[in-house]
C-alpha cells in the first residue's frame, strides 16, 4: 500500500469513528429536525378539555402539539395542578404511539401569566427556572418548550413589566437554548409573539431568533376585547386605512395613531406583521401565523356594512369556540356569513339580534395555510385545539387538507 493509500485509510477509520460519536449522532439528528422543519408546520395549543380523551385527539394531522399551560411558580416552571395536569400530559405523550413523528411540547405563561420579569430578572433566577423546565422536560419525555411571556416590557393584564425586560427575555431565550441542546435529542424551543409591531419595539428580535426554531405570531385578537368597535380580529389580507374610509372604526384607528396610541394608521393583519418581521430581517422559515379557533361577538352593532367597521352597543360580549359558532350560529337564519376580500377574512352580522361575529371558519385557515406555503414561512398554529368541532369538515381538516397540496 502507498502512502497515500495509507493516509486516505486512516482518513476514513477517523470519519467512521466520528460519525458513530454521540455528538455526530445527536448532530445528524438535528440536521434531519431542520430539514423536516422545512415543510409545512401545523402546530396546535392545546388545554385539555373536561372529557379528556387523548385517544381522539387528532394528532395524525399534527406536526407539534403544545400542552397549555405551566406557570412561573417560587421561580420555577411548574403546573398548577400537578396531580390532574401531570397524567393528562403523559396520557398526551403516548399518542405518539399514532405519530411517531409529533412533537409534544409545554407552554409556560399566558394571557395574564406573571412572575417571567421577576424570574428573568437576575442569572441566578433564569438559571432556577432553566434546570426547573429541564427536570421537567426530561420527567414527561418531551420534545420541546414554547414561552409564552405576555409580555417582556410590556404589561398585559397586570402582569408586571421592566425595562430590562427586553436584555433578560433574550438571555432567558439564550439560556433555554443551551438546556435543550444539551439533550440527547433535538428539542424545540418555540415563544408566542404579538401580531402588532409595538411588542417588537421591547424584544431584541434577531437575537431572540437565534435561539428559537420559531416564533409563533398570535395573528388573532388584532381587534381586542376591550374594544367598542368592530373589525376582523384575525385578519390575513394587508388591508389599508384608506380602505375602511368613512366607517367609525376608520375614525377610532386615525384617532389612535394621532394620539400616539398606534404606530399605524391601517388595521392590523397577518400579511401586515409578516412582511414587517421579514422586514427586520427574520427567517421567514422560523415565522409561524396563528389561526383563531374562536371568534368575537359585539352586541348593539347598527347594520351599516352589514356591522362591520362599526360601533358597538359596549365592548364586546365575549368569544365563542367555532364548535359552538358551528353549532349556534351557522344553523341560525338570522345569521348571515359575509366574505370581505381585502381582509380575506369571514365575519357575520344578525340584523335582528344587532349581533356581529369576527372569526375564522375552514375557508380563511385554508387560505392562511396556502399563504404560508406560498410566502414560505414555517407554517400554521393557532390556538387553541378544543374549541374545533367534532364534526367532519373541522378548522384543522381545513389545514391539513391546505397543506397537503
Amino acid at each position: 500500500m502507498t502512502l497515500k493509500k495509507t493516509i486516505i485509510a486512516q482518513l476514513l477509520i477517523v470519519v467512521f469513528v466520528l460519525g458513530c460519536s454521540p455528538k455526530a449522532k445527536k448532530d445528524k439528528e438535528h440536521a434531519q429536525v431542520v430539514k423536516s422543519s422545512l415543510g409545512t408546520v401545523i402546530m396546535a395549543y392545546y388545554v385539555p378539555e373536561p372529557n379528556y380523551e387523548p385517544e381522539k385527539i387528532p394528532v395524525e394531522k399534527l406536526t407539534h402539539i403544545i400542552y397549555s399551560f405551566t406557570n412561573v411558580i417560587d421561580g420555577k416552571m411548574k403546573f398548577r395542578n400537578p396531580d390532574i395536569a401531570g397524567p393528562k400530559l403523559e396520557a398526551l405523550v403516548k399518542q405518539k404511539q399514532r405519530n411517531p413523528d409529533l412533537k409534544v411540547m409545554i407552554a409556560c405563561g399566558g394571557w395574564g401569566a406573571d412572575g417571567f420579569s421577576d424570574m428573568a430578572l437576575t442569572t441566578e433566577g433564569r438559571t432556577k427556572f432553566i434546570a426547573s423546565a429541564s427536570e421537567f422536560i426530561e420527567k414527561y419525555q418531551l420534545d420541546g418548550l414554547d414561552m409564552d411571556w405576555e409580555y417582556p416590557g410590556i404589561s398585559g393584564a397586570g402582569t408586571m413589566a421592566r425595562d430590562e425586560d427586553t436584555q433578560n427575555f433574550t438571555a432567558l431565550m439564550k439560556g433555554l437554548r443551551e438546556m435543550l441542546d444539551a439533550f440527547e435529542t433535538s428539542k424545540v424551543l418555540t415563544f408566542a409573539s404579538a401580531g402588532w409591531k409595538r411588542y417588537y419595539d421591547f424584544i431584541e428580535t434577531n437575537e431572540v431568533m437565534k435561539y428559537a426554531d420559531y416564533m409563533n405570531v398570535m395573528t388573532y385578537d388584532l381587534v381586542s376585547g376591550v374594544s367598542e368597535y368592530t373589525g376582523h380580529h384575525t385578519a390575513l389580507g394587508d388591508v389599508a386605512s384608506n380602505d375602511i374610509l368613512g366607517t367609525p372604526f376608520h375614525k377610532h384607528l386615525d384617532s389612535l395613531y394621532k394620539n400616539g396610541r398606534y404606530s399605524d394608521p391601517n388595521p392590523r393583519s397577518t400579511q401586515k406583521i409578516v412582511d414587517y418581521l421579514i422586514g427586520q430581517s427574520v427567517d421567514p422559515k422560523q415565522i409561524v401565523i396563528g389561526g383563531a379557533f374562536y371568534g368575537r361577538v359585539w352586541k348593539g352593532v347598527v347594520p351599516e356594512n352589514n356591522g362591520l367597521y362599526q360601533r358597538s352597543g359596549g365592548m364586546h360580549i365575549g368569544w365563542l369556540a367555532y364548535n359552538q359558532i358551528r353549532k349556534s350560529y351557522e344553523e341560525d337564519a338570522n345569521f348571515k356569513r359575509y366574505w370581505d376580500e381585502n381582509a380575506e377574512a369571514p365575519y357575520m352580522y344578525n340584523a335582528v339580534d344587532s349581533l356581529m361575529l369576527s372569526y375564522d371558519d375552514t375557508v380563511s385557515v385554508a387560505r392562511k395555510t396556502r399563504y404560508a406555503m406560498e410566502k414560505g414561512l414555517g407554517g400554521i398554529m393557532f390556538w387553541e385545539l378544543g374549541n374545533d368541532t367534532k364534526e367532519d369538515g373541522s378548522l384543522l381538516d381545513a389545514i391539513h387538507k391546505a397543506a397537503q397540496n
